[in-house]
């Protein structure tokens, strides 16, 4: 029996309130498909988060019970706004593991560092790459970004760890519906927003290849370096996927270091509907994806692969002397996640993601995948047939926008604020969540599908609320 100072004073009442907090947790996902998507959380919830400092302790459990209504909502299948996965049930069970064992996974010989090598070698096995490449589970694809741009940098400019870069020296290119986590990794990385060249997109919101071209001549004219191009598989707004292979030829031939931000739509890979799309990924310097988008693992658990070990590592590996490895004992091991990024303190996130590899495999995954892709497409027939509603792009992937647009005669910015309208109160009805994006500089509802659970009729029910809804407004003249 512990006896540790912050040690539970009485173990059977503990072990009886994680059991409780256990089947609350299991109840709520066994029930996920019913209620309400999303709540608000109500102000005397609120205000129990805005007390005093603690100085004595008392139980934390009645307040924590409270908190499960109150999340975002993607475990719901009608949580459409934002490219968020839905989990699974038996992500608890790994997360109460890598819990009780407080592990980090920064390094050193035990478990961790062994599970992290064994998912990493399935994920370049998947993407295509070369299976001696290399990787790291991070947090998601902002800080994966942030560390292939790193790895882009220190290899084009050979002493920048030591030296640093001057400003402007270097520039990247991407696209115009690229993620801003590319713009981020710029400004983080010193390199600045300003050389990151923003590539027109095409008719299909995909990279224009002749511009890109065209850009790289120009900045090799003004006496810029260009550093790397930035492919996107799966595009925020509307799912739309690069041309990666066209891409990788021009990164070849302009010897540019090819990056592909995968942070969802690497993930169709693992179906037969995108898979052809995405060939291109085998073909990229490194890759950024997210589990815990279209993998459907629980949060938070990214991805950063890379086709050269070597170069990775050379770009992080720096150990102080107290983190000296031996060949024997705790400070051993061949894999120290330290060495491949900048995190030291790391926990166990690897466990979740190889249990949820493990227990589903990859086919039910791609399956699971392809479906979320023929429902956009069910839903994209849907918006056609009625005759108040307007899709605005393609749907080459799990992403639709639309807007309701009504015989009302509104245009202009009274049909944006009326579809922003609809978007608001169908959150606050706990009807559905979607999400707004910018098409064409009109206001579009966005949906996205990347939730196993979703089936037509939520899908019915949602547009069936968008017309009752946008009638509703327009009848009681709100716009």
């Amino acid at each position: 029996m512990s006896r540790g100072d912050l040690d539970p004073k009485d173990w059977d009442l503990f072990r009886a309130n994680a059991h409780k907090m256990l089947d609350k947790s299991i109840d709520k996902m066994e029930n996920v498909n019913s209620g309400r998507v999303w709540s608000p959380v109500p102000t005397n919830l609120r205000n129990k988060f805005e007390e005093k400092l603690p100085v004595e302790g008392s139980t934390a459990n009645n307040i924590i019970n409270e908190i499960l209504p109150y999340g975002v909502g993607n475990t719901h299948p009608r949580f459409f706004g934002w490219v968020h996965g839905a989990g699974t049930p038996s992500g608890i069970i790994a997360d109460i593991a890598s819990a009780s064992m407080n592990v980090n996974a920064g390094g050193r010989d035990h478990v961790a560092p062994v599970i992290e090598k064994q998912v990493l070698k399935w994920c370049l096995e998947i993407m295509g790459m070369p299976i001696d490449g290399s990787g790291l589970i991070v947090s998601g694809t902002s800080v994966a970004t942030i560390i292939a741009i790193k790895v882009a940098r220190d290899q084009k400019i050979k002493n920048s760890r030591e030296k640093g870069i001057i400003q402007g020296q270097l520039v990247g290119y991407t696209s115009e519906q690229s993620h801003s986590c590319i713009k981020q990794a710029f400004d983080v990385l010193g390199l600045g927003t300003d050389a990151l060249r923003v590539v027109p997109c095409d008719e299909n919101f995909e990279i224009d290849l002749k511009s890109l071209r065209k850009m790289i001549s120009q900045d090799r004219a003004n006496g810029f370096t260009p550093l790397c191009v930035v492919g996107t598989a799966g595009a925020v707004n509307v799912g739309a996927i690069d041309d990666l292979e066209g891409i990788a030829t021009i990164a070849k031939s302009e010897d540019l270091w090819f990056h592909v931000d995968g942070a969802f739509g690497a993930a169709g890979l693992l179906g037969k509907l995108a898979s052809d799309r995405l060939s291109g990924i085998s073909h990229a310097d490194s890759l950024a994806f997210d589990f815990h988008k279209w993998f459907q693992v629980n949060y938070e658990a990214g991805c950063v692969l890379f086709k050269s070990e070597a170069g990775h590592r050379s770009s992080f590996a720096d150990r102080a002397e107290y983190l000296r490895g031996s060949e024997r004992g705790l400070a051993g091991g061949d894999f120290w996640a330290v060495d491949y990024g900048p995190e030291l303190s790391r926990g166990f996130r690897s466990l979740k993601v190889w249990a949820h590899l493990k227990e589903h495999g990859v086919e039910a995954l791609g399956n699971s995948i392809d479906r979320n892709i023929r429902l956009a497409q069910y839903l994209e027939n849907r918006i056609k047939s009625e005759k108040s509603l307007e899709s605005m792009a393609p749907t080459p992937l799990n992403i639709n926008c639309f807007r309701f647009a009504s015989s009302s005669n509104l245009i202009g910015s009274n049909l944006d604020a009326l579809n922003e309208e609809i978007v608001i109160l169908l959150q606050e009805r706990g009807i559905a969540v979607p999400s707004t994006t910018r098409i064409n500089n009109q206001l579009a509802i966005r949906v996205n599908i990347t939730n196993h659970r979703t089936q037509e009729s939520d899908l019915d029910l949602l547009v069936d609320a968008i017309l009752e809804i946008g009638e509703e407004l327009i009848r009681n003249k709100v716009f």
